[in-house]
């Protein structure tokens, strides 16, 4: 989203801010919502850091996405729709899976011995957002 904060207010990079409809203690008003190609080379350079922060934040809900996921096509399974994990991955995760729900990303990362799910997920995430993918299984069109 694009905002406009107050005046004599200084924001960091990474900051969260609220851009509800209560009172704003930053933002003045919302533009709109704009695209991957309107950020800036330095919004750019940081959104992989702030989306991995961010699925690190919300683990319960990722972790449910790997225990629930559903083949898109008959050839192909959501799963492997993220980086990194092919048919080996894929398999390992849904024999796991059904033996036992994960609880956790370490869990995940244990028991079907995939590299680091938050930086697979964020890596994912970039890719919708830059239009890279033509199936959206974490964001929504702009």
């Amino acid at each position: 989203m694009e905002a406009i904060a107050k005046e004599g207010v200084a924001l960091k990079s990474s900051e969260r801010v609220y851009v509800g409809k209560d009172a704003r203690d930053k933002i003045t008003y919302i533009i709109g919502r704009i695209g991957y190609d309107e950020l800036t080379t330095t919004a750019k350079m940081e959104l992989a850091t702030v989306i991995e922060k961010v699925v690190i934040n919300r683990e319960p809900w990722f972790v449910n996405f790997f225990n629930t996921a559903q083949a898109i096509t008959p050839r192909m399974h959501a799963l492997e729709l993220i980086p990194g994990i092919g048919k080996k991955y894929m398999w390992q995760i849904l024999d796991e899976r059904e033996k036992n729900p994960f609880k956790s990303f370490e869990d995940l990362q244990q028991r079907a011995n995939i590299p680091s799910p938050a930086k697979l997920i964020a890596k994912r995430i970039l890719e919708e957002l830059s239009g890279e993918s033509k199936y959206r299984i974490f964001t929504r069109a702009p």
